[in-house]
C-alpha cells in the first residue's frame, strides 16, 4: 500500500469515528437528559425507562473514555502516567460490560411488560423499580470485579522495546499475567458475554412470539384489510428487538470478524481505529434509534418551549 492511500485511509477513518464519537455523544446526553426531566417533572415512567436512561448514561461516559483512548492512539502527545492509564483503560472496559448487561436488562424487563397475565412472569411486573435497582447493582458489582485485573496489569508505556509488555495505547500497555489469573479471568468474561447474550436472545424469542401471537389474535376477530394501530407496548417492543438485531450484528462483527482478522493484521492506527469505530458503533446507533421512535421526548421538548416562549411573552 502506498504511503498516500496509507494516509487517506488513516485520515478518512479517523474523521468517521470522531464523527460516530460526536453524535453518539451528542444523541446520548439528548436521551440521557430527558429521562431525567420526564422523572423529575413527575411524569409516569415506563419499566423500561430507567434502563434505557441507564443505557444512555453508559454510552455516553463509554464514547467520552473512546475518545480519549483514539486521540493518545492517534496524536502524539505527552504519555499518561500510570493512575491515567489505569483509569481510561479500566473505565471503558467497565462500560463495555454493562452496555452488554443493560441490553440485556431491557430486553427482560421488555418481555415482562408483554407477558401475558397467565403467565408467571406477570408476578414480576408489580415492582419493576426493585429488580431494575437489583439487576443494575449485579451488573456493576460484576462488572467492576471482573475489570479488576487492568487495575493491576494496566502501566504506563515507559520502555517501548520491552517484549513483556502488550502495547494498548501510545502511552498504555499491560503487563502480562500468570496464565492461571488470565484463564480465570477470560472465563468469567465468556461466561459473562455468553450468558448474557444467551438470555437476550431467549427474552427476544418470547417477545416475537408474542408479537405474532397477538397478530394472530387480532386477524381473527377483525377484517385482514384493517390496519391495526399497535399499542404503545408493542411499539415499545419492536423498537427494543429492532435494538436488540443492531447490538448482536455488531457485536458479532467486532468480536468474530475483527479478532479473526486480527490475527493477520498488522497493528497500527489505522487498524485500531477500524476496530474501535465498529466496536461503538452500538453506543451510537442505539440512542438514535431510541429517539426516533420516542415521542414524548418531542412532545416533553414541545411543551418546554412553549411554557418558556409564554414566560418571555409576559415579562415583555
Amino acid at each position: 500500500m502506498s504511503e498516500n492511500k496509507r494516509l487517506f485511509n488513516f485520515t478518512a477513518i479517523r474523521n468517521a469515528f470522531f464523527s460516530e464519537v460526536s453524535i453518539g455523544i451528542t444523541a446520548n446526553a439528548l436521551l440521557l437528559l430527558f429521562h431525567v426531566l420526564w422523572f423529575f417533572l413527575k411524569h409516569r415512567p415506563r419499566p423500561t425507562d430507567l434502563a434505557i436512561g441507564h443505557l444512555a448514561l453508559i454510552h455516553l461516559l463509554m464514547l467520552i473514555t473512546v475518545g480519549v483512548i483514539a486521540t493518545d492512539i492517534i496524536e502524539t502527545q505527552e504519555l499518561w502516567d500510570d493512575i491515567t492509564c489505569k483509569a481510561v483503560i479500566y473505565l471503558h472496559q467497565v462500560m463495555r460490560g454493562l452496555s452488554l448487561g443493560t441490553t440485556c436488562l431491557l430486553s427482560v424487563l421488555q418481555a415482562i411488560t408483554l407477558s401475558p397475565r397467565s403467565s408467571w412472569l406477570a408476578k414480576f411486573k408489580h415492582s419493576p423499580s426493585y429488580y431494575n435497582m437489583c439487576g443494575f447493582l449485579l451488573l456493576w458489582v460484576f462488572n467492576l470485579s471482573i475489570s479488576a485485573r487492568l487495575l493491576i496489569s494496566t502501566v504506563a508505556t515507559k520502555n517501548r522495546t520491552s517484549h513483556n509488555l502488550m502495547s494498548v495505547t501510545k502511552s498504555c500497555s499491560l503487563l502480562p499475567l500468570s496464565q492461571v489469573f488470565r484463564l480465570t479471568f477470560s472465563m468469567l468474561g465468556i461466561f459473562r458475554d455468553v450468558s448474557l447474550t444467551g438470555l437476550m436472545a431467549v427474552s427476544s424469542g418470547y417477545m416475537v412470539t408474542l408479537l405474532c401471537r397477538h397478530k394472530r389474535q387480532f386477524q381473527h376477530l377483525h377484517s385482514t384489510n384493517l390496519s391495526p394501530r399497535a399499542s404503545p407496548e408493542y411499539r415499545a417492543t419492536r423498537t427494543i428487538l429492532l435494538l436488540m438485531s443492531i447490538f448482536v450484528l455488531l457485536y458479532l462483527l467486532d468480536c468474530v470478524v475483527f479478532s479473526f482478522l486480527g490475527m493477520w493484521w498488522k497493528i497500527d492506527p489505522v487498524h485500531l481505529c477500524l476496530q474501535i469505530l465498529v466496536g461503538n458503533g452500538y453506543a451510537t446507533i442505539g440512542p438514535l434509534v431510541l429517539i426516533s421512535t420516542e415521542n414524548r421526548m418531542i412532545k416533553l421538548f414541545k411543551s418546554m418551549w412553549e411554557k418558556e416562549s409564554k414566560c418571555l411573552l409576559v415579562q415583555e
